[in-house]
């Protein structure tokens, strides 16, 4: 067994952020994780320390550990401030957005969901080329927004996600888009990931489906799909939909995946109105850190924390508030220490 310690950047974040990283921390150390922290600023916290929501030496970190886990983040209202979580995406080119969703509980209207959606990161309408024209008197009388697909973009990231598939036994691979409408935007993407997927043939099936009909069917069968690929804004909005499926953005983990660096994170918000009240769910940080072992090649410590997770919420019972339980964020998280000691 590799017992090498692996430095990696810890950003704990904004609003619950803190709290939640200190119980996943308590857990991964009970678990043994092999992760030596530098911890690191961004977001609101970073702002009020640094006058900088990502400072340089949070990318200086970044950059040399070329791994980190990340809390939720506010990004600062006015100010000319754009989205953290969105530099950080470009600056690393971490072009592939990795969330799966799992049924942890049972009892649900679904009660075995299993979907992995990885979603393109860094092109589409998310590129941020806007501008307004005007019209008479008025200066914003109307918006212009450009999204942009690269075939070089849409390559990376469907051989990515091929082979995320085989490595990880999914065996059909939905492409979402909506080229019917968007001839050449999500037509390139369509076209360039069908045409990668024909060097897997016979190992993963591959079908499509526009994106409002992919949204009814999650809805009404989520069975019927196993690892869905898709363009940005696409995977930002199916992303929160299947994470609805199993009870919500504090049971969704994400990951974001470079080929420089790659960050792990809760992708649920810094839910200000409950920060410091002890009572946020931490099971989304603490599947972030799953995918991070996994990354590092240690998957038996991801499979030893997911089955821990899953027996605390479903034999045990223990939840926290948002699931219907009483426990709050650190009790939590010492009843999933506990099945890793």
């Amino acid at each position: 067994m590799n017992s090498r310690l692996i430095p990696a950047t810890l950003i704990p974040g904004d609003g619950i952020g803190p709290e939640i990283t200190a119980a996943t921390l308590k857990v991964l150390d009970a678990l043994g994780a092999p992760f030596e922290w530098e911890t690191r600023a961004a977001g609101m916290a970073a702002v009020e320390k640094h006058g900088d929501p990502i400072p340089a030496e949070t990318l200086a970190s970044i950059r040399r550990t070329r791994l980190a886990l990340k809390g939720p983040l506010t990004t600062p209202v006015g100010g000319g401030y754009r989205s953290v979580n969105v530099q950080l995406r470009k600056e690393f080119q971490l072009y592939a957005n990795v969330r799966p969703a799992r049924t942890l509980l049972p009892g649900g209207r679904y009660d075995h969901v299993d979907i992995v959606l990885v979603r393109e990161n860094t092109e589409g309408f998310y590129v941020g080329f806007e501008h307004y024209i005007p019209m008479g008197d008025d200066p914003q009388a109307a918006a212009v927004s450009s999204g942009i697909i690269t075939r070089e973009g849409c390559r990376r990231v469907a051989k990515f996600a091929f082979d995320y598939a085989l490595k990880h036994g999914r065996r059909k691979l939905t492409i979402v888009h909506k080229a019917n409408i968007l001839k050449a935007l999500t037509g390139l993407f369509l076209e360039t990931v069908r045409e990668v997927g024909a060097k897997y043939e016979g190992r993963i099936q591959i079908e499509d489906r526009i994106i409002d009909a992919c949204a009814m069917q999650l809805v009404l069968d989520p069975g019927r799909f196993d690892l869905i690929l898709t363009t940005n804004l696409f995977g930002d909005i199916l992303s929160d939909l299947i994470a609805g499926l199993v009870g919500g953005l504090g049971l969704a983990p994400g990951a974001n995946i470079g080929r420089e660096a790659a960050i792990f994170e809760a992708v649920h918000g810094s839910a200000p109105d409950i920060a410091g009240q002890g009572i946020a769910n931490p099971t989304a940080l603490m599947l972030a850190a799953a995918m991070m072992l996994e990354h590092v090649q240690r998957d038996d410590l991801a499979r030893r924390l997911r089955q821990a997770i899953e027996t605390t919420l479903r034999e045990d019972g223990v939840r926290t508030r948002d699931l219907g339980g009483t426990a709050s964020t650190i009790e939590f998280a010492d009843a999933v220490a506990h099945h890793l000691r």
